[in-house]
């Protein structure tokens, strides 16, 4: 996989990764409160095991052409956890926001479903419905409500189950993962029973401001640029949120009553309604738990940076987002449809 020369990425707007060499910062404390998050299938083959290994982090095995771009150790399994925590409390609280009936669901998937904790946590308020999480790593626990398993599983293949499965389809946060929008949504609406929901979970990568205190040379103005261009080198794009993807799949596949909720992400407690001031804390304490593992593969392996340029911009980055004074935030968005109940 080429990296991306000099020249494409000054024309993105990115700072030479040399840049960031000269920016050394002492690391930060993590919150304590990070600390007291606890980590957390199917008969598998010898390769699944087999983990990729870069910069020393491990990634998923051979699971068709999966090429996860979160590690799956247990530094980041653990972030994942945290991560769940913080994607609920952005909802107020809940696990979902498609108008489901508790009588009607039961069959549920969760696609990606990481460590398995929002199924979960779906299955223990669900107990009538049978939850499926999958995933290309094998990183859920054993000990699982009766209702809920997990299989192995890469959401860009075709999806083996038959037609009219699901009641509700749910995709969170597959940033970076997924090679086609348009091709998931579709196997979506096939899988899925006529009656029944999807629901997409996401958020942008890119850093804005209202006040400009988010400069576009800054760590926070940097960060969604090389995401993006790392997005296109490895095919599976970042900008989901940038390309409205979620809404154009689902009407794109025949999915309809289709509705959203944009949410704004601060970074950090600078915010003054003190809801929000809660989800930018959550974000940055997730962000913090796992920084390295969040972006080394694809400031490393895909745009080839060194480890001291990238944790030197993660200094930066956790020195801008704990400024009081610079008002950082990114845009999440909640989109669901409905499968018509006439089709077949």
């Amino acid at each position: 996989m080429p990296l991306l020369s000099a020249e494409a990425a000054s024309a993105a707007g990115i700072l030479p990764a040399s840049h960031w060499a000269a920016q050394a910062l002492p690391e930060q404390e993590t919150d304590d409160d990070t600390e007291s998050v606890v980590s957390s299938t199917a008969s598998l083959t010898s390769t699944i095991f087999e983990y990729r290994t870069h910069h020393g982090r491990t990634y998923n095995g051979e699971v068709g052409n999966a090429l996860a771009w979160e590690p799956n150790d247990q530094r980041h399994t653990e972030a994942m956890d945290l991560a769940h925590h913080t994607y609920t409390v952005t909802l107020g609280g809940k696990l979902f926001l498609a108008p489901l009936d508790k009588k009607k669901v039961q069959k549920v998937v969760d696609i990606g479903t990481g460590t398995g904790i929002w199924a979960i946590d779906f299955a223990d308020e669900f107990p009538n419905a049978e939850v499926i999480g999958t995933d290309v790593s094998p990183i859920q626990p054993s000990w699982v409500p009766p209702n809920v398993k997990f299989e192995l599983d890469d959401c860009n293949a075709e999806w083996t189950w038959p037609d009219n499965t699901f009641d509700f389809i749910h995709i969170r946060f597959l940033v970076g993962v997924v090679e086609d929008w348009y091709k998931l949504f579709r196997q979506a609406y096939r899988t899925c029973k006529p009656g029944g929901y999807v629901e997409s979970f996401t958020a942008e990568f890119q850093f804005h401001s209202d006040d400009g205190s988010v400069k576009p040379d800054s760590a926070l103005g940097q960060w969604g640029k090389v995401f993006s261009e790392g997005g296109k080198k490895f095919g599976r794009t970042f900008d989901v949120y940038q390309d409205d993807l979620q809404r154009k799949g689902m009407e794109a596949a025949g999915f309809t009553n289709i509705e959203f909720k944009d949410i704004i992400v601060p970074i950090g407690v600078w915010h003054p309604d003190k809801q929000a001031a809660e989800v930018g804390l959550w974000f940055k304490m997730t962000l913090e738990m796992d920084m390295e593992g969040y972006l080394f593969y694809v400031f490393n392996t895909l745009m080839g940076w060194t480890p001291e340029e990238t944790k030197n911009f993660a200094a930066q980055a956790r020195k801008e987002w704990n400024d009081p004074n610079i008002h950082g935030y990114g845009m999440a968005r909640v989109a669901w449809g409905r499968k018509p109940e006439e089709a077949e």
